[in-house]
């Protein structure tokens, strides 16, 4: 099977690839990110830990590794307006990995993004200005986390 797109040519800007680093234990980095998150105007509906559910499950040995769902309901919905498959891509997640202890990582890319550069989103006006509203709020959030400046995943 390949690709239709070569992931080497994509620039991190192109799916709205966001990081920073926290200097700080992993549950005070899930309040931080989540207060943060909410502030800016993005609710969590949705949160869970995957390592503690395959450190259940499977015997995985993860270390904590957390997904907290962001979505600006209003930005939401005229996506929907715009297209129902970006429901498959729902919600932003904003993600919360421990690299060692006191030290956490917070990534995100842009599901907008994404979505119109695999043909699910319509190449429009109204779809530009989501993803522009939505990459200002992520940025805000982004530039409110106590970080360092990360240019590349680990």
């Amino acid at each position: 099977m390949s690709l239709p797109i070569d992931p080497a040519e994509i620039d991190p800007e192109d799916v709205g690839e966001k990081q920073a680093v926290l200097e700080m234990d992993h549950e005070a980095a899930i309040e931080h990110v989540r207060e943060v998150c909410e502030a800016v105007g993005f609710g969590i509906p949705v949160e869970f830990s995957p390592s503690e559910l395959l450190n259940e499950k499977v015997d995985a040995d993860r270390d904590p590794y957390y997904v907290l769902g962001a979505c600006n309901p209003e930005v939401a919905n005229r996506a929907l307006d715009e297209t129902l498959r970006i429901g498959g891509l729902f919600p932003c997640n904003v993600i919360v990995w421990e690299e060692e202890p006191g030290r956490q990582r917070v990534y995100h890319l842009s599901i907008m993004k994404i979505a119109r550069l695999l043909d699910i989103a319509p190449d429009n006006e109204e779809w530009a200005d989501i993803v522009d509203t939505t990459g200002e709020l992520v940025e805000e959030a982004f530039e409110q986390f106590d970080s360092v400046d990360v240019e590349t995943a680990d």
